[in-house]
């Protein structure tokens, strides 16, 4: 006997949790024993029960997966948000109650993640009992969310002797944001500006978006900004330090981007912001890579325009640049094409697709992803296997469009393919559109109704039957997938 209570004590002493006392466990094992009807001995008993408290710890928030059941893990408190309040469906003749959600960030040295602390939990956090850098022992149900991965808290409780090596406020530069992030503050200089693009809402007004991309000495991020923020994107020039308040990261097309709504900002700050791109060799790239080059401009083509099939016009024009391992030709579409570059400017073309151009040679493709930075007196030139690192970006190009065709395979009168150009509003990307109504199916997906028409929206909003609300998204396939919900 004296031998199976000192294995239950070691087998408790190798537990990494305090959700029980020793003598919870003790009491566990022996209800154990007799569920199983002395098919199994304490120890047998305690080491089931160790497995079972145990088999739901991950090791990191990166090992964190939508879809787990509940998980537990150590995060580190980065941001508390604002405490919301919403009303709940009565049961039967019950009066709806009023619940109540707080969203912290938390994070460890692989990641972050939003938790989400309903009701009293929630309140309690509102009144102060939670602080940023406070380190969480954390048990909850993981999902998908609105911004990313989110766990639906069940049980948080502060560690005082656990060390997480991550500090709020080291998610401030580019290359360290992550998927899920919410309320980013990051500071960058403009590099690229686009024009205003608007689309129709379903309830006849009209939403507008717009881009620029912000790079600092860690990388660049395209910027997408939304509605009354998308006036920023004309009003600040190319070359401005600027600092992003309250933005979202999201994912598109495999890169991410920091998104700014309503309650986001784009400010001009007094200070440098440091710019150091990197390039690929020219020699080295392949046809069907997407890439960054850089070097020193040996040509420049007058624009020229063209008919799309769609009966708009197009434009193009071809620069060639050089660096110390070789030269392409660069078609700059769209808007880009009336970027002001001569011979002798050294430019950084980012995310550029290698096609076959004209006669069997390699072309590189400055479409809408793209981004064209003319340099400040930074040398440009790259060795064969080096990467160039260049100063700060004195200027950048507009988005424009995305093809695979230089300017020489167009004739007089040839018309441009769909794959010539394309918006961020086009079928590839989705339409981004605002759709009004009522809620007539909640959970996954949820089913607006406006009278005339229904519509399918993904999102993690928390919402009611009969409750009016609008979605503000990306439409892709029929179903609007959400990124504000208001």
């Amino acid at each position: 006997m004296c031998t199976s209570m000192g294995a239950i004590a070691d087998i408790y002493a190798d537990l990494d949790t305090d959700e029980v006392s020793e003598e919870e466990f003790r009491e566990a094992v022996a209800e154990k024993v007799e569920q199983m009807g002395g098919l199994a001995d304490e120890e047998t008993a305690a080491m089931l029960l160790a497995h079972e408290l145990n088999e739901n710890e991950v090791n990191a928030v990166a090992d964190i997966e939508p879809g787990m059941d509940e998980v537990k893990f150590l995060a580190k408190v980065m941001a508390i948000g604002d405490l919301r309040t919403f009303e709940r469906e009565g049961d039967g003749e019950d009066e709806p109650d009023e619940g109540r959600v707080i969203n912290v960030e938390a994070a460890d040295e692989t990641g972050s993640v939003r938790l989400a602390f309903w009701d009293q939990e929630a309140a309690s956090i509102d009144e102060g009992e939670l602080d940023v850098g406070d380190v969480l022992r954390v048990a909850g149900r993981p999902k998908d969310g609105y911004n990313g991965l989110e766990v639906s808290v069940n049980k948080a409780e502060p560690d005082d002797e656990a060390t997480i090596d991550v500090e709020p406020g080291d998610g401030s530069s580019i290359d360290s944001l992550t998927m899920g992030q919410s309320d980013v503050d990051v500071r960058g200089v403009v590099l690229d500006t686009d024009s205003i693009r608007t689309f129709d809402r379903d309830d006849g007004s009209e939403g507008r978006v717009a881009n620029l991309t912000i790079g600092d000495e860690t990388g660049r991020v395209r910027v997408t900004l939304w509605d009354e923020r998308a006036d920023r994107a004309e009003e600040i020039d190319p070359g401005t330090a600027v600092e992003i308040v309250d933005g979202y990261v999201r994912e598109r097309e495999g890169s991410l981007e920091l998104h700014v709504g309503d309650h986001g900002a784009v400010d001009e700050i007094d200070e440098e912001v440091a710019f150091e791109p990197q390039s690929q060799a020219i020699e080295s790239i392949e046809i069907g890579e997407t890439v960054d080059i850089a070097g020193v401009v040996r040509s420049a083509d007058p624009k020229r325009t063209f008919d799309r099939d769609d009966g708009s016009e197009g434009q193009v024009r071809n620069v060639r640049i050089q660096d110390g391992t070789g030269d392409i030709r660069v078609a700059l579409w769209g808007d880009k094409a009336d970027k002001e570059i001569a011979p002798g400017d050294e430019i950084l073309a980012a995310d550029v697709e290698i096609d076959d151009g004209w006669q069997d040679d390699k072309e590189a493709s400055a479409g809408w992803q793209s981004t064209v930075v003319v340099l400040d007196g930074a040398a440009s030139t790259a060795g064969a296997g080096e990467s160039a690192q260049q100063g700060g970006a004195q200027a950048a190009s507009a988005d424009g469009g995305s093809a695979s065709a230089g300017l020489d395979d167009f004739g007089d009168g040839d018309t441009a393919t769909a794959a010539d150009e394309s918006d961020a509003d086009t079928a590839d990307d989705g339409e981004d559109v605002e759709f009004t109504g009522t809620v007539v199916q909640t959970g996954d997906p949820v089913v607006l109704d406006n009278g005339e028409e229904t519509m399918s929206v993904e999102t993690t909003e928390r919402v009611q039957l009969g409750q009016e609300v609008t979605a503000r998204g990306t439409l892709r396939d029929d179903r609007l997938d959400a990124e504000d919900v208001f």
